[in-house]
């Protein structure tokens, strides 16, 4: 069973940065398409970046395209969103997200994700 531990999340100031780590656990990250979604309270889940095994492909959600960058490390099993510009609307608890069987395409929407971690929280005061 593969598990994904997100880390990274706090309290920051509008403007600021942070950058969320996620690390999986087992030998196949490599294999995995992987994203990051996130839920602010009151609201749905939403996707925010992905990324495929290889990193040949990447997609944003149009509201972070230019702040954040999703990026991965297969020697480390680890997928990173770096954040900058962050703005209040960004606060949200940040999950991020397998797909372990269908490797060659990414994809925005939930149901394609099979593996999700716990969630950080990050928080950015205005």
């Amino acid at each position: 069973q593969v598990q994904l531990v997100e880390s990274g999340g706090g309290l920051v100031q509008a403007g600021g940065s942070l950058r969320l780590s996620c690390t999986a656990s087992g030998r196949s990250f490599s294999l995995y398409a992987m994203a990051w979604f996130r839920q602010a309270p009151g609201k749905e889940r939403e996707f925010v970046a992905a990324i495929s095994r290889s990193a040949g492909s990447i997609y944003y959600v149009d509201s972070v395209r230019g702040r954040f960058t999703i990026s991965r490390d297969n020697a480390k099993n680890s997928v990173y969103l770096e954040m900058s510009s962050l703005k209040p609307e960004d606060t949200a608890v940040y999950y991020c997200a397998a797909d372990r069987f269908h490797t060659t395409a990414i994809y925005t929407a939930e149901r394609w994700y099979d593996t999700w971690g716990q969630g950080t929280q990050v928080t950015v005061s205005s």
